[in-house]
């Protein structure tokens, strides 16, 4: 038999290992950038054509590289910062395994230029498909420029799988932001196809703040600062109010490394309890400086998962850290020891406790409870209870199946003819201003407001593509401005807001002019309700089982659906039924909520009978 096991040429091992390192273009901004900070650059320039496929540049004024250094970072396992194992667990840099360079050279056509302060002439390398084409002397500013381009130009398979330039633009934003929220001292700036989409100066950790989430955080930021012997908490996290439906806003550092951690995201929304509804997120920004001892980076290939020597401190320090800060700022509840004057000169305080009623009180069981032993796994006898068998309380109930529906398809309460059938011009009666009771002829409906809307709407919204739906102009058109993502987002979304009525115009960077909103859409509102809709579209992002327009039809239903807790007329109530009725799935939402549920006048006549 020949022999089957070869060994891999060096090009297509560097290759398969540069798929570990650069999965997307914004891979290789992560990496670049971060060798930049590294550098000890004050100044980094992120350039990208084509959402980084067909060129990502990152120019620095760092310390630069030697001729010889040059040509050596582009080998597999070069660096600059591992000199022996024992470094492995002192990392404070960004980049350290030698990968990055190595496994850009391997997948994307690379021209470097550098230079170092001591040097007259800086070095040119070009590269690729980890091979060097040429190396040349020329004239270079001290530091580093490094182009990228035609990223997978040699592996078309890989370059395939790259989705829209506008969703690998969000990933290179995202990347961006979080080198520049690490290094807040140092002036970033992005240019997309020419554009300048970002030009931030350095300056404090809360002025870049400011700068990544808006000004309008100007006022709504809380400063956390906690330090102790074993680490340090501090950063920003935003007031109640900025709680989103998505986890945009969200970041967490150790030694100015961004990291993922569902384990402290906890320790935050734990201390944020009861401040913020239960589906909402807080918004944030926090640094953790520990011993680099204590912790392990390279438990993952992109270095955003790292493990903690002992978590349950670290979570237990951050969840302490963001409670004192919210109750500093006397946003979190904080507890009265005081007692009250008025409770002091109540009778039980005021009256003594006579003989007798010692001996009363100790005879009841009560006080058992307190004074004997082991009364915390003591469960009286039925007998001594008096309680009735509780078994018999079910015997007599008819199955709930059979009378308690709730519908799984279009059968049921809809007749071919009447439609919903609900008894006409019956008195409806709406509760908790959430559900709308109404009687039908063999029992009644119960119809969850907002649900059997969102179902109406969506419907709509689905047939809005072979009838577009009517607008109407504003008075006063409004001005809508967003960062960079989500203006990304919105360009994507005007065609399709078209056919719904919506008219929406780019206006200047990152900026939209509201002309018009759908015509049965209560004016007034439009930036708020834009803003929202983008929310909404961002909580859908990880459903990638539908497409765009689905996303955003299911978001325009939800959002523009009458909400439970609003109060509705007689003649309101109607007309949602009306409408639910002639909906082709009357039934259920468009994730499988039920809309309504039928008591038959069986079920709640079994309710009351012996």
């Amino acid at each position: 038999m020949s022999d089957t096991i070869q060994i891999l040429p060096d090009h297509i091992a560097n290759q398969i290992a540069a798929g570990e390192v650069i999965q997307r273009p914004a891979s290789a901004v992560k990496e670049l950038m971060e060798n930049a900070v590294d550098a000890g650059a004050t100044e980094v320039k992120l350039i990208v054509n084509d959402a980084g496929k067909s060129l990502i540049q990152v120019i620095d004024n760092g310390k630069g590289m030697s001729p010889s250094d040059a040509q050596n970072a582009f080998g597999r396992h070069a660096t600059s910062k591992i000199r022996s194992i024992e470094d492995l667990f002192q990392i404070r840099s960004m980049g350290f395994r030698g990968e990055a360079l190595a496994s850009i050279a391997a997948v994307a056509q690379v021209t470097l230029k550098t230079k170092t302060a001591k040097d007259e002439l800086g070095t040119m390398v070009e590269i690729e498909n980890s091979k060097v084409i040429s190396t040349s002397a020329v004239a270079h500013a001290q530091g580093t420029n490094i182009a990228m381009k035609n990223l997978f130009f040699n592996v078309p398979a890989r370059r395939n799988f790259l989705k829209s330039n506008s969703a690998e633009l969000k990933h290179i934003i995202e990347e961006f932001t979080r080198v520049a929220l690490a290094f807040p001292e140092v002036f970033f700036s992005l240019t997309s196809n020419g554009q300048d989409v970002y030009h931030w100066e350095g300056g404090s950790f809360k002025q870049r703040a400011i700068q990544v989430l808006g000004n309008s955080y100007q006022t709504k930021l809380v400063a956390v600062g906690e330090k102790t012997d074993y680490l340090t908490v501090s950063g920003f996290v935003g007031k109640p109010e900025t709680a989103r439906k998505t986890r945009s806003d969200q970041y967490f550092f150790v030694n100015r490394r961004f990291i993922k951690s569902a384990y402290l995201h906890h320790a935050v929304a734990n201390a944020f309890d009861g401040l913020i509804p239960k589906d909402s997120y807080p918004s944030y920004i926090l640094y953790i400086d520990v011993d680099p001892a204590q912790v392990d980076i390279n438990v993952h290939p992109t270095k955003q998962e790292i493990k903690f020597e002992d978590d349950k401190i670290i979570y237990a320090f951050v969840q302490a850290a963001v409670k004192h800060a919210l109750a500093q700022f006397s946003i979190a509840p904080s507890l009265d020891f005081s007692l009250d004057a008025n409770i002091q000169q109540l009778d039980a305080i005021q009256k003594p406790f006579t003989d007798q009623q010692v001996q009363d009180t100790s005879k009841k069981s009560l006080y058992t409870g307190f004074t004997q032993k082991n009364q915390a796994h003591f469960i009286p006898s039925s007998e001594n209870t008096g309680n009735p068998d509780w078994k018999n309380f079910f015997t007599d109930i008819p199955k709930a199946e059979e009378n308690f529906i709730v519908k799984p398809s279009s059968m049921g309460l809809y007749k071919e003819d009447d439609g919903l059938a609900v008894i006409e011009d019956a008195t409806l009666l709406q509760l908790h201003h959430t559900y709308i009771i109404a009687p039908t002829q063999s029992g009644c409906v119960i119809i969850h407001q907002q649900l059997a809307h969102e179902r109406v709407l969506y419907e709509k919204y689905q047939k809005a593509t072979s009838h577009p739906h009517a607008t109407q102009k504003s008075l006063f058109p409004v001005v809508l401005e967003l960062n960079p993502s989500d203006a990304i987002l919105l360009s994507e979304m005007l065609e399709d807001l078209a056919l719904i009525g919506y008219e929406i115009e780019a206006f200047g960077s990152n900026s939209f002019i509201i002309q018009g909103i759908p015509a049965d859409v209560i004016s007034g509102n439009e930036k708020n309700a834009i803003e929202l809709l983008l929310e909404q579209f961002k909580h859908f992002s990880n459903e990638v089982k539908y497409s765009k327009r689905e996303k955003l039809i299911r978001c325009l239903a939800r959002q523009m659906a009458i909400k439970a807790g609003q109060a509705l007329s007689q003649k309101e109530m109607h007309a949602i039924i009306e409408q639910l009725s002639q909906c082709d799935i009357p039934n259920i939402t468009a994730s499988g909520a039920p809309t309504y549920i039928e008591l038959k006048e069986s079920y709640l006549d079994g309710l009351f009978s012996k």
